[in-house]
């Protein structure tokens, strides 16, 4: 199954946005009266029939909608941006694709990047929705300072875990994280996080967690996170 994606869907006549529009009719060569599977990445699938291949706006027609229900588990990572776009970049589609369901990008004492353009995620998580067939898109928020993730008291009901190189504890995420859970995780930046704020983090109720003996490059720790919560949901 090809996977289209379009924000705004008002059915029963649908008419594609011109990136969607030309990789449909030029890349695809889809023609009339093909059938084409479209979601707005709000877990509805829309199966359509392709009443007119235009490379600027194809016109469709709704056959059938369907909604799939998010996880009963959720994964929200909030990490520090790596000093090359292109290693978050990497991230981002690779955990799209295994399934996440919210991304902070934190700044932090050490951090190497404090700023990070979303709009380039953005698109990296649309299209790895559609080469996966996710049918819910992953929210990304913009940059916040690690201090505003641990005042803030919207992760009450969350496990909570912070993630850091230190020989001396040796809990593992996937002994620690309970299934069927909603989790918020913090990954540190390439020069990890400063002891104040491991310190401020664990005071704020993050346990400390290790995610094995070796050391991880930050975009690397972010996908381990997510493929051990998702082994543990499987």
């Amino acid at each position: 199954m090809q996977l289209f994606f379009q924000e705004n869907i008002t059915p029963p006549l649908i008419t594609l946005e011109p990136d969607e529009s030309k990789h449909l009719t030029r890349v695809l060569r889809k023609k009339q009266g093909d059938e084409i599977f479209l979601t707005n990445g709000k877990g509805e699938l829309f199966t359509c029939v392709l009443l007119e291949a235009n490379p600027k706006k194809s016109t469709l027609k709704v056959l059938n909608r369907k909604f799939v229900p998010l996880d009963d588990f959720y994964i929200h990572l909030a990490i520090a941006p790596t000093k090359s776009p292109d290693r978050m970049e990497w991230m981002v589609e690779k955990i799209t694709e295994i399934g996440f369901h919210e991304l902070t990008l934190l700044e932090t004492t050490n951090s190497e990047r404090s700023f990070l353009k979303t709009d380039r995620l953005h698109k990296k998580i649309i299209s790895a929705c559609k080469q996966s067939l996710k049918l819910h898109t992953p929210q990304l928020n913009p940059t916040v300072s690690l201090d505003t993730v641990l005042k803030s008291e919207e992760y009450e009901d969350y496990q909570k875990f912070i993630a850091y190189v230190d020989e001396d504890h040796d809990q593992h995420l996937f002994d620690l994280a309970k299934p069927k859970g909603k989790y918020l995780v913090l990954i540190g930046p390439e020069g990890d996080f400063d002891p104040k704020e491991i310190q401020a983090a664990i005071a704020g109720g993050f346990s400390p967690v290790s995610l094995g003996k070796s050391r991880l490059r930050t975009e690397t720790a972010g996908l381990a996170v997510v493929e051990m919560l998702q082994i543990l949901n499987r």
